[in-house]
């Protein structure tokens, strides 16, 4: 009986941890999506939505490179100048805040 509650937890922890993985996936991808968003000059409910689909476009393949590939093409096309270590930067930045603030809320429940 204990071997099977050790199974069950691991497969709980497994799962949970997939989760916050999720979760922070997807708020640091929000995240830079303002960030880039910004840069490009968006505001109001056309930021939003801009941050809205820079999540989506996350949702491609696991990481960032995705998410990379997408600001590189949205920056040229908008003539909106950037440098790839300039993404690099603010996509390590916004990843290490938002799992930060996903630690900090599950703390809180």
């Amino acid at each position: 009986m204990a071997l099977d509650e050790r199974k069950d937890a691991a497969e709980k922890k497994f799962e949970l941890d997939q989760q916050a993985l999720f979760k922070v996936e997807a708020r640091a991808s929000k995240l830079v999506g303002a960030w880039a968003g910004e840069k490009m000059g968006l505001s109001g409910s056309e930021l939003e939505a801009y941050a809205k689909d820079v999540v989506i476009a996350n949702l491609d393949e696991p990481g960032y490179d995705d998410v990379k590939r997408k600001l590189i093409s949205d920056f040229s096309q908008s003539e909106t100048a950037f440098e790839e270590s300039e993404i690099d930067h603010m996509i390590s930045k916004y990843v290490l805040l938002a799992t930060e603030q996903i630690a900090e809320e599950a703390q809180k429940v």
